[in-house]
């Protein structure tokens, strides 16, 4: 059995984890706001119509952020047709999707049901059929305290207080000729520009030219970036986009799906391999991100928000009619060969904190989602639930930079890691955590070397591990796929030995 060592120092850190890195995202699509979060007369219902036992899912997977309303949706949406009286509102078509939208759920439901979920609320402003003027008003709508016809609207619709939202996206995948509304990096980049300024300026925010900031806490804008490394628009519509805005903005987006293709040549090898292309996509973006920083001559470093990531089996057939209501869409029932490249996908996200500070995974619920529910039943968790909630969980502090003499193997991509690894340290809870997959075909021995942190000991050790790689969980097999506790490792002069079976996730803690 070859064996595989890591080093990491507590000395030596990537950067610190924000903990909006494990948010995740709800858009008007499919089932994942009706039937998903929202099932007015479901035995589970509020009186607000949210599913409680959603909630209760949600919170176990400690999801901080939420991105709303889309997403491709977002670009034909006008926000006023989702507020006010529920018998009043409108029934639209939605030209993104193709179903439509009886507008039941918008703004104030978002936000009632982010506080009873105890998630932050990052909104979206429709930059496709949408104008900055109408951008600006929905920002006066959620945090202008009173005294305008916009902020009374607001008032009329029971919020007597502003709900003081700080992250925005400004539109959503303009990059693509898909998108309601598209546009090129040069005319995007121009109106997010003016978006952003009269974004800012309706929340309050004046800046005087000596660098003097008056009014409210400062928004924290995301300007659309790429919507893959596959554009031929990439990464020449980043640098276009940022040389405009720069200075207005907080975070550069990118968005990143990941699928099992069977008509691959290598389907498994080149599905193994998406941790290592996204990191090197992520790497892409921080460099182009670096240059226009240096071409703008400006001291702040823009931050990535990875606020669109998921495994999605994009060539699956649409089985739903056009214009239904809340169809059955891009439902993935995940497999166990998914839940451990998603995990590897965390931990890329964790090994790029320095300039990851903000991800969503898309989407939250039914659509290609962690978490399925039943309409007027129950639900089930899928096999991605259970890596998010524990590296969610425990995964804070600093992640630290690792060496590994790990082999690798060819895929689509170029090389890829046999171990994937994250080690992270959090001071406040004298905790370390390492999240370990095994993409060998054989099991593999790991010499964890921690010794930086003294006298440690193992506090928990968890395991997933199938001989099916297609197995999945469902209704009628809520547990078939589910992480395994392992008998602690003992940890002796800071090395701890793990045997990681063949394609197997594992999740080891330990206090010092």
């Amino acid at each position: 059995m070859k064996k595989v060592k890591i080093f990491a120092d507590a000395n030596l850190a990537v950067g610190t984890v924000d903990p909006n890195l494990y948010g995740s995202f709800i858009e008007h699509l499919g089932r994942a706001v009706y039937e998903g979060i929202y099932e007015p007369g479901h035995p589970t219902a509020d009186a607000d119509g949210f599913r409680a036992d959603v909630i209760g899912l949600i919170k176990e997977l400690n999801v901080p952020i939420v991105r709303y309303p889309g997403g491709n949706f977002l670009s034909g949406y006008d926000w006023r047709d989702g507020i006010g009286p529920k018998e009043t509102r409108p029934t639209r078509l939605d030209l993104a999707w193709f179903t439509t939208e009886s507008n039941q759920f918008g703004t104030d439901e978002f936000m009632k049901w982010c506080k009873k979920s105890g998630v932050t609320p990052m909104m979206a402003v429709n930059m496709g059929t949408g104008t900055i003027k109408d951008a600006a008003q929905l920002v006066e709508y959620c945090n202008h305290a009173g005294g305008t016809a916009i902020s009374e609207m607001r008032k009329a619709n029971g919020a007597i207080e502003p709900y003081h939202v700080r992250y925005w996206c400004i539109g959503n995948e303009m990059d693509g000729p898909w998108q309601i509304g598209h546009l090129s990096a040069d005319e995007y980049g121009k109106k997010a520009l003016e978006a952003a300024k009269v974004m800012r300026w309706a929340n309050g925010e004046l800046k005087e030219d000596n660098g003097t900031t008056w009014g409210s806490e400062p928004l924290k804008l995301v300007v659309s970036g790429s919507s893959n490394h596959e554009m031929k628009t990439f990464p020449e519509w980043d640098r276009v986009v940022l040389e405009h805005t720069y200075r207005a903005v907080d975070y550069l987006s990118m968005h990143r799906y990941y699928m099992y293709d069977e008509d691959r040549e290598r389907p498994l090898e080149d599905f193994l391999g998406s941790a290592d292309d996204m990191h090197e996509y992520i790497g892409t973006l921080k460099a182009t991100i670096e240059y226009v920083r240096a071409k703008v001559r400006s001291k702040k470093r823009l931050a990535i928000s990875f606020d669109e990531w998921n495994i999605w089996s994009v060539t699956a057939p649409r089985r739903e009619p056009l214009w239904k209501s809340a169809p059955h869409l891009l439902e993935d029932v995940y497999t166990f060969r998914d839940a451990i490249v998603f995990a590897g996908l965390m931990n890329t996200l964790l090994n790029n904190c320095d300039v990851v500070k903000l991800g969503c995974l898309a989407q939250l619920v039914n659509v290609i989602a962690p978490i399925m529910t039943e309409k007027g039943g129950g639900t089930f968790k899928q096999t991605t639930f259970y890596p998010f909630r524990a590296i969610a969980s425990t995964a804070r502090g600093e992640t630290l930079r690792t060496f590994s003499d790990s082999d690798s193997f060819e895929t689509m991509y170029g090389a890829a890691r046999c171990i994937n690894e994250a080690v992270n340290h959090d001071k406040t809870t004298r905790t370390v955590c390492a999240s370990l997959c095994n993409y060998s075909q054989s099991a593999r021995e790991v010499e964890l070397e921690l010794r930086s942190f003294g006298a440690l000991k193992a506090t928990s050790y968890v395991e997933m591990a199938e001989s099916d790689l297609a197995a999945t969980n469902g209704f009628d097999r809520p547990d078939a796929v589910v992480p395994h506790e392992k008998e602690l490792p003992a940890v002796k002069d800071g090395k701890v030995t793990l045997t990681l079976p063949a394609m197997s996730w594992s999740f080891v803690t330990f206090r010092y």
